[in-house]
């Protein structure tokens, strides 16, 4: 393991990306390396709520859910330095993109369509999945969100193995973004630049 204890960043990191790319699992390892708190927005959200985010979309639909997300992550981005995973969703919000923009910054986890859906058959609790054909609206979700994902001050692709091998990544992406004039730090596939 490739020692980032040392890494210091001046905002909150906020993880984007689709269901499936890895949010939570690669935000649990780079909050560890950076010796700051995880925080996974749906888990907020279900706890604001008092019930699981399926049951959420079920009883009062996606637009109630997107309201609460909305609350949610706003707040959570008012505290103290945190790497925040968020749903595939919130990044859609202008509202949220626009806070993202002033108080963190924004980390897409870029996953290609055949590691998302070997990833999200794990489980069975998404709600954008629970019907139709699994593939099909991860496609369609792609086409919508990637253009929004794509202006993600990093851009790192999450690779099928270890959540240690895209952690790496995820750091080293974040130490050349702090280097950079513009800040801005688009990671090729396949490799690091």
């Amino acid at each position: 393991m490739i020692g980032f204890k040392a890494l210091s960043v001046p905002k909150t990191i906020v993880l984007i990306g689709l269901m499936g790319a890895g949010k939570t699992r690669i935000g649990r390892c780079l909050a560890a390396r950076l010796d700051l708190p995880f925080v996974d927005a749906d888990r907020e959200i279900e706890a604001a709520a008092g019930c699981p985010i399926e049951d959420i979309f079920a009883v009062h639909g996606e637009k109630a859910f997107r309201a609460g997300e909305r609350r949610v992550i706003l707040r959570l981005l008012d505290n103290p330095l945190h790497v925040l995973a968020v749903g595939g969703g919130a990044f859609m919000d202008p509202a949220i993109r626009t806070k993202i923009r002033e108080r963190g910054i924004s980390l897409w986890l870029r996953a290609d369509l055949d590691l998302l859906l070997r990833r999200t058959a794990r489980r069975n609790n998404r709600p954008l999945l629970k019907s139709g054909d699994r593939r099909a609206t991860l496609e369609r979700l792609m086409e919508e969100r990637y253009p929004s994902y794509a202006k993600a001050d990093i851009v790192v692709d999450s690779v099928d193995g270890p959540p240690d091998v895209t952690a790496n990544r995820v750091c080293r992406a974040i130490e050349r973004y702090l280097q950079t004039a513009d800040g801005r730090v688009k990671a090729a596939s396949g490799g690091d630049r």
